[in-house]
């Protein structure tokens, strides 16, 4: 009978990038209740120090670690500061992202005045935002020989939402790079080191919540369409990711490799009808 153990991070040290955000912060103390070491990386000071403590109150290990995904150099430096802290990296997860406005197409707007500048900004910041870390704390799982590194995708990776081009572009890329890059690590490390995606379906966050929330605290008609597509009828809530990262992390999933987990409460699934 399989062991609960199997779900132990215990004792491995797990890098979240974006861990500033509203995701990142539930992500980031989930992986800390379930015995991991965690290196809080991201940008803004105040946040991280707070998800490092939110971490120490319930026992966890946590360092704040300041670094731009974006910048290989503050990469590198990040890696330096994690391996002279705790001498291993055994996961990463790459939840920094997001969308920028000019990257998106407005019902009134042409479809063609899209900003292209701000479209790359998205596809720099999502998929180089993963590509970037993973090329640098990949480098130490694979001396190590062993690791699983987490991406994170979009429901609009897996279905066309409209307006948000960009992070469209970005999060099928994404995908595209978890397959490819899980692929040659299985091929290269024998199943020591994996990469695998979660796709999450609506989830309420500081970057959508205009999309969403009206200035009367009401859905947007946007809102509404998601919440009525999804048979849960509600947005997910950030610790209904966690299982399923924790999972993905932890030896419970050992032979899993190059998949995307849709987390989405059967938005996917379902045709309307």
């Amino acid at each position: 009978m399989p062991s609960l153990s199997q779900f132990s991070l215990a004792n491995k040290v797990i890098i979240i990038t974006g861990a500033t955000g509203v995701l990142g912060a539930s992500m980031s103390l989930a992986v800390a209740e379930a015995g991991a070491k965690v290196a809080i990386l991201g940008r803004n000071a105040e946040r991280a120090e707070a998800r490092a403590a939110a971490i120490r109150e319930v026992g966890g290990e946590a360092l704040v670690v300041l670094a731009d995904v974006l910048d290989v150099t503050q990469m590198n430096a990040a890696c330096d500061k994690i391996m002279s802290t705790w001498g291993r990296i055994d996961g990463l997860v790459n939840a920094a992202g997001g969308n920028m406005p000019g990257a998106t197409v407005g019902p009134g707007q042409n479809l063609f005045d899209v900003g292209i500048e701000d479209t790359r900004r998205a596809v720099d910041l999502n998929l180089f935002g993963t590509v970037i870390p993973t090329t640098v704390f990949g480098r130490v799982m694979a001396d190590q020989g062993t690791g699983s590194i987490v991406n994170i995708s979009s429901l609009t990776a897996q279905r066309p939402l409209t307006r948000v081009m960009g992070y469209t572009l970005a999060k099928t890329a994404i995908e595209g790079y978890t397959r490819w890059m899980a692929t040659e690590l299985g091929l290269r490390y024998g199943g020591g080191i994996r990469m695998n995606a979660i796709a999450p379906g609506v989830f309420l966050t500081e970057q959508n919540h205009d999309l969403l929330i009206a200035a009367d605290g009401s859905h947007t008609e946007r809102a509404t369409k998601f919440i009525s597509h999804t048979p849960f009828q509600r947005f997910g809530e950030p610790e209904e990711l966690t299982g399923t990262l924790i999972y993905l992390l932890s030896n419970a999933s050992r032979f899993v490799n190059g998949e995307t987990v849709v987390v989405d409460g059967g938005f996917n699934a379902y045709s309307g009808v």
